[in-house]
């Protein structure tokens, strides 16, 4: 069993303008999946990628956007998103403050 808050768990910078932390995962006894927290500064975007797996999304500030399969999707608090596996996308900042959102992906997504 784990309890935390994220205060207190480590942020990891993925670069200048995005930062993860692994909020649960196979660390903390949930060995299928990782629930990550991404927060995305002022112009903050990860890469179009793709890959074999599908990931679920759960905006928790700010305002954003999703680029899914060659379409754009608004994102503010609250949204939700299924990326399903092997399509391209990309998570940006569109708004002027921090961007955070949940994602949970099956463990072998979390690298």
């Amino acid at each position: 069993m784990t309890v935390s808050h994220c205060d207190h768990i480590t942020t990891i910078p993925i670069s200048n303008l995005v930062d993860k932390q692994v909020l649960i995962g196979p660390e903390q006894g949930w060995n299928d999946y990782v629930m990550r927290r991404f927060t995305l500064k002022k112009e903050g975007k990860t890469p179009h990628h793709s890959h074999p797996w599908q990931h679920i999304i759960y905006v928790l500030e700010g305002i954003g956007n999703l680029f899914l399969d060659g379409k754009d999707y608004p994102l503010t608090c609250g949204s939700v998103a299924y990326v399903p596996l092997d399509k391209e996308h990309q998570i940006s900042n569109t708004g002027d403050g921090p961007f955070s959102f949940l994602c949970i992906v099956p463990k072998e997504g979390d690298f």
